[in-house]
């Protein structure tokens, strides 16, 4: 089979990290969060990414550390429940992320159909 008759398509990803090279966003975090502000509560979310509550802790409490600031405003439990809401901090990570991986895809994928679309059948992946 020639490469022609095979169609690729390019993927990127995105992350930030600090000085030292520790992660501090990316989509791990990004989809953490959202998880987090769909069902108010770690717990939740946890359980939505089949990931273990320490871990999503673990990550969040990373961030916040390395950006010096919090994500989550959380409640103690009790009769009617605790929980955890983003911060306006978080909010603005989330869409401000997103933004920029989406535009990072797009404008790879426009470089490489450039740069190799002929040569190798490059395509967009469906969105």
């Amino acid at each position: 089979m020639s490469l022609k008759s095979k169609p690729f398509f390019t993927r990127s990803k995105v992350w930030l990290v600090d000085a030292e090279g520790n992660v501090v966003f990316g989509m791990g975090r990004l989809r953490t969060l959202q998880a987090i502000k769909r069902h108010g509560s770690i717990h939740a979310a946890a359980k939505e990414l089949n990931i273990g509550y320490r871990a999503v802790w673990g990550r969040i409490q990373a961030t916040e550390s390395r950006l010096g600031e919090k994500l989550l405003e959380k409640t103690k439990g009790g009769v009617a429940g605790g929980g955890s809401r983003l911060t306006p901090l978080a909010e603005s990570l989330i869409e401000h992320f997103d933004m920029v991986q989406r535009q990072v895809e797009k404008e790879t994928d426009a470089l490489f159909n450039r740069s190799l679309g002929d040569l190798l059948n490059l395509n967009s992946a469906p969105e």
